[in-house]
């Protein structure tokens, strides 16, 4: 029988991206999530609201709901509120923390 063989000397173990896998700072990210701001002239805290969605990175479709009778009747002094991805999370200010897990599941 043959003696087991040990390693190597000055052989490494392959990194991730030597077998085909792209390096971390290469990895593909995921795209954003879409965000509509429904808002009106004037609002501050719509203004806050675009502000914490920008600084993390949302692209913003603002929407004007004086524009819109029916968004008037829907939303009627209750703005901003923020849709993301088609679903509404916010009325009034925004939260950071809650904002911060909604993209956390979505970037997994």
């Amino acid at each position: 029988m043959p003696a087991p063989r040990g390693p190597r000397i000055g052989s490494k173990k392959p990194q991730p991206h030597q077998l085909g896998a792209m390096p971390p700072d290469r990895a593909p990210q995921a795209a954003p999530p879409s965000a509509v701001l429904y808002t009106r002239q004037g609002c501050h805290l719509c203004e806050d609201a675009k502000a914490v969605l920008l600084r993390y990175g949302l692209p913003v479709a603002e929407v004007d709901i004086d524009a819109e009778p029916e968004l008037v009747t829907r939303y009627g002094t209750c703005v901003p509120v923020v849709v993301i991805d088609g679903r509404e999370r916010f009325r009034g200010r925004v939260s950071e923390v809650l904002l911060r897990r909604l993209l956390h599941r979505h970037i997994r």
